[in-house]
């Protein structure tokens, strides 16, 4: 797995999730995977007003729901059009992230590289790479980040010119026996 987590909204994690799908897509299977964590369930909007209906909509301790449609405004539909095999969006509560972590690994197969895209989910597993988008242009940290930057092997600052193009060269793909690795140079 490379983890994808990132300083704040609208960083980056998944321009650089949907570049590296087009590197790899010809090479590997990917399966790719967007995580929301949502603190309550029926709770409010962690970003303030109405919101977007996700926090509220959830009616077990997560839901898994995998992209059809590539042609949609949507990170899911994003990566799907970069050409993964398979897009899933895992939305799950804070304290379920393990067990809704491991519903999805049972339904993926072990063979292919996973993307992923989340911060919270580097406290449940150990990815083969974690990378922390740090946006430049905001000083902000969320709280989840926060939690686990510590946490990254590389911290890629985007300023939003070159930067994640320029990292994608550093990341290679490594196929033996035991399977893939994912390796930053």
């Amino acid at each position: 797995m490379l983890l994808i987590g990132s300083t704040g909204r609208n960083s980056g994690k998944t321009t650089l999730a949907a570049s590296l799908i087009r590197k790899w897509k010809d090479e590997i299977s990917i399966i790719a995977l967007k995580i929301t964590t949502i603190e309550h369930k029926n709770g409010k909007c962690p970003r303030g007003g109405e919101g977007c209906g996700i926090c509220t909509n959830v009616e077990d301790n997560f839901e898994l729901i995998e992209e059809i449609n590539p042609d949609k405004n949507k990170d899911t539909s994003l990566l799907l059009s970069a050409g993964a095999d398979k897009v899933y969006w895992l939305k799950c509560l804070n304290d379920h992230l393990e067990e809704g972590i491991e519903y999805f690994m049972s339904k993926v197969s072990k063979d292919a590289l996973i993307i992923c895209e989340s911060n919270r989910l580097r406290n449940v597993v150990l990815p083969g790479s974690f990378v922390m988008i740090k946006n430049i242009c905001n000083d902000s940290i969320k709280k989840s980040a926060g939690e686990v930057i510590d946490k990254a092997d590389y911290i890629l600052e985007n300023d939003f010119t070159n930067k994640i193009d320029d990292f994608i060269n550093n990341i290679v793909i490594e196929k033996d026996k035991v399977g893939i690795r994912v390796r930053i140079v």
